[in-house]
């Protein structure tokens, strides 16, 4: 009889046991997922924006040869460059900090910017609009900027479902004892940056 009701208290504090361990596994399991999914993410956005800042001093040095006149627009396009290289480097260090990720976001706005005016001086050169190295590299440009927004999406989508999961209960009683943060939108704050920069290859 003693032995019998030991078993059954054993059996009852097993299961309340294995229950929780099964449900915090599943959930801890599922936000490394989540997380790994959206650092994938990022690194799509990171390949793109490569190849969008390696683009750039080609585009500069092409530009030089015939706006010998504006030297100042052309070292304001290659330090904005060089500031969101460096914000896409803190950002691809941790992907899941939302502070680099805002820092990398305003730095690309801020570089969208600049390109903008050299795309716009652009027009007062006529040499510099037939060139064909300089059509090149702009339309390869705008071709990195629409994979950009694209892979932009796909990252944001996951954040969310992670974001998601995090917020949610049973899931969001567990955060206190894992380092689940949460994840940052990788959102141009412009509202008129949100495209890519428009190019006049005519």
């Amino acid at each position: 009889m003693v032995s019998s009701g030991i078993i059954i208290i054993g059996m009852v504090l097993g299961v309340l046991v294995v229950i929780p361990a099964i449900f915090v596994i599943g959930a801890y399991n599922s936000l490394v997922t989540l997380r790994n999914r959206f650092k994938n993410g990022y690194s799509q956005i990171d390949v793109q924006l490569k190849r969008r800042h390696d683009l750039i001093p080609n585009l500069v040095e092409t530009a030089k040869g015939y706006m010998t006149h504006e030297r100042e627009t052309l070292e304001k396009v290659i330090q904005a460059r060089n500031s969101a290289v460096a914000a896409r480097q803190a950002a691809t260090d941790n992907p899941g900090d939302g502070g680099a990720i805002k820092a990398l976001a305003g730095a690309e706005v801020a570089l969208t910017g600049m390109l903008g005016n050299l795309f716009a001086l652009r027009e007062a050169y006529p040499d510099l609009k037939a060139d064909r190295s300089m059509n090149t590299l702009m339309e390869e440009l705008t071709s990195t900027e629409n994979k950009v927004a694209f892979a932009r999406q796909a990252f944001n989508d996951a954040v969310m479902l992670y974001n998601t999961k995090r917020e949610t209960f049973p899931t969001n009683l567990i955060l206190g004892f894992f380092n689940f943060q949460q994840a940052a939108l990788f959102e141009l704050e412009d509202a008129g940056e949100r495209s890519a920069p428009k190019v006049d290859l005519s």
